[in-house]
């Protein structure tokens, strides 16, 4: 067992996750990985590290990659609920099916995660829990409908979660990241919306590094557990809105 507490992430396999698993683990914690890709999570090669098979619409699966990680290292002292996906499109056109993986990815995934660690962290009166939401849970965008409707949720369930936790301690941020260079645009099978989020990408000279987010992630956490930044809403300073 290592010095400094576990840390979980969800979506570790890429993007936000992947960065903020490997600043983590160079501050000297112990991490727990989650993602259903577990080659991704390997070539990280993190010391101290536990990777899981996970989909987040599992919930005892999330469960159980947490105890199993709790048993090597110790308990969860922050998770982060980062998996989600981005299936951006006119929504007369769009799959419905595109609607359920959102809604049930980026809503009751991060529910689900959230569950897996809050009952430990109650009872331990310490503990943060770090809500992946976006730039579009705070305003809407063209193409944007239901994936704006699941960062809306998240901003409101973290709310509530944040009230209800902080007598016994425990903190709750949410991150609201704009443009960033991840595998988002993966996620978009419409054409004309990809096309317009390139160009607007492409306007504003690229989306910041997914590094810059992790490091204010550890940042937020390393201050002392009776302080809280509340939201982090990070953009590159070209992104107009």
């Amino acid at each position: 067992m290592t010095g400094k507490p576990l840390v979980a992430v969800t979506g570790a396999s890429s993007g936000i996750g992947a960065a903020t698993a490997r600043a983590f683990s160079a501050a000297g914690h112990p991490v727990l990985l989650m993602a259903r890709r577990t080659d991704r999570m390997a070539a990280l090669g993190l010391p101290d590290a536990h990777l899981a098979q996970v989909d987040v619409r599992d919930r005892a699966a999330i469960a159980q990659a947490v105890a199993d990680a709790e048993a090597k290292f110790g308990p969860v002292d922050m998770m982060f609920a980062n998996a989600g996906v981005a299936h951006l499109a006119d929504i007369s056109r769009q799959d419905p099916d595109e609607w359920d993986a959102m809604i049930d990815i980026n809503c009751k995934g991060v529910m689900n995660t959230v569950h897996a660690v809050m009952g430990g962290m109650i009872a331990r009166r310490r503990g943060t829990l770090v809500m992946m939401s976006s730039i579009a849970g705070r305003k809407v965008y063209p193409d944007h409908t239901v994936y704006c409707g699941t960062k809306f949720f998240v901003h409101a369930i973290s709310e509530s979660i944040r009230g209800y936790l902080a007598p016994h301690g425990v903190r709750v941020v949410v991150l609201s990241p704009g443009v960033i260079e991840t595998e988002v645009l993966g996620g978009v099978t419409d054409p004309d919306t990809l096309a317009a989020y390139r160009a607007n990408k492409a306007k504003m000279g690229g989306g910041i590094g997914a590094d810059i987010v992790a490091a204010l992630i550890l940042n937020a956490y390393s201050l002392p557990q009776n302080a809280l930044v509340q939201e982090i809403v990070i953009t590159p300073t070209a992104q107009e809105y």
